[in-house]
């Protein structure tokens, strides 16, 4: 069997909007839209999904409606990233001002556009729900003082924190960091291990499925896109969730590495495997240990790109110089493996929420 991606009437907005990842995935592909932006060498473009700006779809006054909300919205509200559109508000307690308006003359954007106001985000940005306080406030002067930087230069999202980061008050980070640590992450995203995954394009900083929804070899590829495109980038539905295609066999490498490090037993002697037991700081179901952050079901396109950007010195914070021995010695297949099997977990308990198909 293979997972249907739902679409809705939105694909002519969609690819409108979209432009081709292809040249990241196979060469020489006919009749493609044209392609991304170029990644920096050694950059995985499908971690680090870059692409050329385009404009948006123009509002007509349409009122659209999104499932389990009885909230509509025009274009316009939906993509106001000064009073950020709130699909869904009795999910979450009222938001405090800088989390859903910002101060956007100030360089301050609203938290909420990006991370959603329940914190569950998106690939390209990440899930900030249920953080620890003060972790959530290192990392964001980690951004502010140039600690935290991106190893692909050219890809926004990270750029926009860092600007926003720079100014923002004391104040407004404490603020935001107890309104999201109070949320509780919620299984978010779906980890499909297949042979094959959806071709692509990039949609506002993410991939999305092709309209036509073909497919191609994942090879050592996550891929991972929006179950619904229209409603996570048109209308930035904070309940509509992801799926994340892995390897076949990614899932149970990647729990070998998370729990043991790759340690294996020879000769009747243990040999340390090339990395540590991540639930030795991020707790034994990985959801987080003191201040310490939780990982169980976060975006595993988000782990790879933070652990490729600690090894390649690029997060220099606190947290990131002790996680730089830990990935020194990891491939970017191993990263794979890792993000497959950590993003697997459920954030709520030990049970792996994973799909096989072959």
């Amino acid at each position: 069997m293979r997972l249907v991606v739902a679409w809705t009437c939105g694909l002519v907005v969609v690819a409108l909007l979209a432009v081709s990842t292809t040249a990241q995935n196979a060469p020489n592909a006919p009749n493609r839209p044209p392609a991304p932006v170029t990644n920096a060498p050694g950059i995985p473009g499908w971690a680090y999904p870059v692409a050329a700006g385009v404009p948006g779809p123009k509002d007509d006054g349409t009122v659209y409606h999104v499932p389990n909300s009885a909230v509509g919205m025009t274009l316009t509200q939906a993509r106001n990233a000064s009073d950020v559109p709130d699909w869904h508000p009795d999910e979450h307690p009222a938001m405090p001002d800088v989390v859903r308006k910002g101060r956007v003359a100030e360089g301050v954007r609203a938290c909420a556009y990006c991370h959603y106001p329940n914190g569950l985000g998106r690939p390209e940005n990440a899930s900030i729900a249920g953080l620890p306080t003060a972790y959530f406030i290192q990392q964001v002067n980690d951004f502010k003082h140039g600690l935290r930087k991106t190893s692909e230069p050219s890809m926004r999202p990270p750029q926009l924190m860092a600007d926003t980061a720079k100014s923002a008050t004391d104040e407004d980070i404490r603020v935001a960091a107890e309104y999201f640590g109070a949320l509780k992450l919620k299984p978010w995203i779906k980890v499909v291990e297949s042979k094959t995954a959806p071709r692509t394009q990039i949609l506002g900083g993410m991939l999305v499925p092709l309209e036509d929804k073909s497919t191609e070899p994942i090879g050592e590829r996550i891929v991972e896109v929006p179950v619904d495109a229209h409603l996570t980038e048109l209308l930035r539905d904070s309940q509509s969730p992801f799926v994340a295609y892995v390897p076949v066999g990614s899932i149970a490498k990647g729990e070998a590495l998370v729990t043991t490090g790759g340690a294996r037993l020879a000769g009747g002697k243990i040999v340390a495997g090339k990395t540590a037991a991540c639930g030795t700081c991020h707790g034994a179901d990985l959801t987080g240990y003191a201040d310490m952050p939780p990982i169980a079901g976060r975006s595993p396109s988000y782990l790879v790109r933070q652990m490729l950007d600690m090894q390649k010195g690029n997060r220099n914070g606190p947290g990131a110089k002790l996680m730089k021995p830990v990935v020194a010695n990891l491939t970017i297949q191993d990263m794979v493996e890792i993000a497959a099997y950590v993003s697997s977990r459920s954030p709520v308990s030990s049970s792996p929420t994973t799909t096989a198909l072959r």
